[in-house]
């Protein structure tokens, strides 16, 4: 990545991955409001102050999750995060993300190439690795899909490592925004397919691809088989991210609250640090999670190009 376009085409990409991000918890905003509302009128009949006081008693119980640590929204407008306003916390990290993304490739991209800072050359390094990546999987035609590959990896790694520095949150540990990515790797994966096969060549390759009358005869059969695979992606995909994130987040909550438990008699304001040592392998998960995500998006791009495009990058590989 030399040209300022390219590196800016990283944030239009990370824009839109924010944008499908705050989506579900949009969604999910909603529905908590509206069952809010259906309580509340079954509130009027019963008793107005036994259920004002269940419902102040559960928003507070949910802005204070006990197996999440505190970060730094929580502890200045906790009380402000409750009922329907604590669908935002994951929205509001994951622009947090998108920012820090953005300020590093402006910063990158408004620097002299003929003057680069070590800075610099390790953002090349990084971005030189991803296309290197890319294009073992799918081959020459890896730089159109670096740039949505690229930013979808240090999104995901970003969030993760977040949630490891005091007083942030990793949104990756939320189902929403695990969801919403993986939507977008399944959407731009469905638009490359149609886009490079063409509609009829696309529901040529869900149907196996088939070319013998043998193959012909399985088609009833294979056709809603690999649908249903195309939406397990998706599935697979988010189901992953968030489970290890969330335990990783649950596993250092525990922690600390234990390390803070071995000097409760001493009545201090910390306690031991015995979370550091799960802090050093969760960095190593975090970066392993986010690198299996990616690669798992590049996999189903390259399944859904071609077959042509495919025998050609082994060739060239072979040369």
């Amino acid at each position: 990545m030399t040209s300022k376009l390219k590196r800016l085409t990283f944030l239009a990409a990370a824009l839109a991955v924010l944008a499908f991000a705050a989506l579900p918890a949009a969604a999910a905003d909603e529905a908590h409001g509206d069952a809010h509302a259906t309580a509340a009128e079954h509130a009027v009949v019963e008793e107005h102050a036994a259920a004002d006081e269940h419902v102040a008693t559960e928003d507070h119980a949910g802005a204070h999750d006990p197996y999440h640590l505190p970060n730094f929204i929580s502890i200045f407008w906790g009380d402000r995060l409750t009922g329907d306003r604590a669908a935002y916390l994951d929205p509001l990290f994951s622009a947090i993300a998108a920012l820090i993304i953005m300020t590093v490739l402006l910063r990158v991209a408004s620097r002299p190439t003929d003057e680069p800072s070590r800075f610099h050359v390790a953002i090349e390094m990084l971005v030189d690795g991803l296309y290197g990546l890319v294009e073992g999987a799918i081959g020459p035609s890896a730089r159109r899909y670096t740039p949505y590959l690229g930013t979808l990896f240090m999104f995901i790694l970003i969030n993760n490592f977040m949630g490891l520095v005091p007083f942030l949150h990793a949104s990756t540990s939320s189902i929403n925004t695990t969801v919403s990515l993986a939507l977008c790797t399944f959407l731009y994966v469905q638009f490359i397919g149609i886009k490079e096969n063409g509609p009829l060549g696309y529901l040529h390759h869900l149907a196996g691809s088939p070319r013998s009358g043998l193959e012909w005869c399985f088609v009833l059969l294979m056709f809603p088989l690999h649908v249903l695979g195309e939406f397990i992606k998706p599935l697979s995909l988010s189901l992953r991210l968030f489970g290890n994130i969330m335990g990783e987040d649950k596993l250092l909550a525990v922690f600390v609250v234990l390390g803070a438990g071995m000097l409760s008699f001493a009545h201090l304001p910390f306690g031991l640090p015995i979370q550091v040592p799960i802090m050093f392998l969760a960095m190593l998960t975090s970066t392993i999670q986010a690198l299996v995500f990616t690669l798992l998006s590049t996999i189903y791009i390259a399944l859904m190009l071609p077959h042509g495009e495919h025998e050609h990058a082994a060739a060239g590989h072979g040369h």
